[in-house]
C-alpha cells in the first residue's frame, strides 16, 4: 500500500489562459510540486538527493483533463508512487475540486547520477520509504509510447529559441514548458490555415485539450534553437489527435514527442460539437490518416 500525499493549491489569475481556464502547463507544475512535497514527506527531500549524488528526471507524462479549473478555485492534488522498477518509478496523480475529479495523470521518472546523468539502480531502502508495507515486486504494465503516423505534405513547422525563463533548477528546459511550446505551435498552425483564435471565437467554438501524452528524450538548453513540427490525425466527429515533434534545429536531434487529443466545444455551453466542415477542409493538407 503506497503512502498517499495531498497538496492544495489556489488557482492564481496568471495561471489562467484566454479561455479563463488553468493553463495546461500549470497542471504539470502542480504535479511537480506535489511530487517534491510527497518525496520530502517520505524522507527524501531535494537536499537529501543532492547528498546522495542522485536526482529524478521526468521521462514521460500523461495528463487527462476532465473539467476546467478557473481563477480562485481550490484544487487538491493527491499523489502516490505506483511502483519502482530498476531505474524508473511511476507516480500517479488525481486532481479534485470540492471533491469532484478534474484531472488525472501519471509521470514516469528516471533515477540518475548527478553530474554524469547516467541511470542508476534505485536502492531498496528508498523504495521502501514510499510504501506502508514494503514496495511491490511488480507494477502495472506500461503502454508503449506509440510512433506517430507519417506526416502529410502539409507538415507545419515553427522555430523558437530557448529563453532564460524556460530553464529550471536542473539547468535545462523545465518539463512543463514543453506544453507551452506546443500550445503556442497549436495556435500558430491554426492561424496559418485561416483559423486564428478570433475567427473560432466569432464562429462560437473553441478547441480544448482533453489529453496530453509527452515523452522526454533529450534536454533542451539555454539559447538552443528548437524546431517544432506538427500535424493532425484520427479526426472524428468531435475530436482528433495532433502530433508534435520537438527537435534541436542545429543537429535535428529529437528531444520531445507529444500526442495531444483535442475536443471541439461550443463556447457558450462548453459541450462538444461536430468539427465544422470548413475547418476540416482548410486543414486538409495538415491531416493524415492513421
Amino acid at each position: 500500500m503506497p503512502h498517499t500525499h495531498t497538496c492544495s493549491f489556489r488557482v492564481r489569475h496568471y495561471e489562467c489562459d484566454a479561455f479563463g481556464h488553468v493553463n495546461n502547463a500549470t497542471y504539470l507544475r502542480y504535479m511537480q510540486e506535489a511530487a517534491f512535497d510527497a518525496s520530502t514527506a517520505a524522507g527524501y527531500s531535494p537536499a537529501r538527493y543532492a547528498e546522495l549524488n542522485r536526482q529524478w528526471l521526468v521521462r514521460e507524462t500523461d495528463v487527462e483533463y476532465l473539467a476546467p479549473l478557473r481563477y480562485g478555485d481550490f484544487v487538491e492534488v493527491k499523489t502516490w508512487v505506483v511502483d519502482f522498477q530498476r531505474v524508473t518509478s511511476r507516480r500517479a496523480y488525481e486532481f479534485y475540486r470540492q471533491g469532484a475529479p478534474v484531472a488525472k495523470a501519471y509521470t514516469d521518472w528516471v533515477f540518475l547520477e548527478l553530474g554524469t546523468g547516467r541511470p542508476v539502480a534505485i536502492p531498496q531502502e528508498l523504495a521502501e520509504a514510499f510504501f506502508l508495507e514494503g514496495a511491490p515486486d511488480t507494477g502495472p504494465a506500461r503502454t508503449k509510447f506509440s510512433a506517430p503516423p507519417a506526416p502529410p505534405p502539409g507538415l507545419f513547422t515553427m522555430r523558437r529559441r530557448v529563453e532564460w525563463r524556460d530553464i529550471g533548477p536542473a539547468g535545462h528546459v523545465n518539463n512543463a514548458v514543453y506544453l507551452a511550446y506546443v500550445d503556442d505551435c497549436g495556435f500558430q498552425v491554426s492561424a496559418a490555415h485561416g483559423w486564428p483564435l478570433s475567427r473560432m471565437a466569432a464562429e462560437g467554438f473553441a478547441i480544448i485539450v482533453r489529453r496530453h501524452r509527452i515523452q522526454y528524450l533529450r534536454s533542451a538548453l539555454l539559447d538552443e534553437e528548437l524546431e517544432i513540427a506538427t500535424w493532425a490525425s484520427g479526426l472524428k466527429q468531435r475530436s482528433g489527435t495532433r502530433h508534435y515533434l520537438i527537435r534541436r534545429a542545429g543537429d535535428g536531434e529529437l528531444l520531445t514527442r507529444v500526442q495531444t487529443v483535442y475536443v471541439w466545444v461550443d463556447i457558450a455551453s462548453g459541450r462538444p460539437i461536430r468539427i465544422p466542415a470548413q475547418f476540416l477542409a482548410d486543414f486538409a493538407p495538415n491531416i493524415t490518416d492513421d
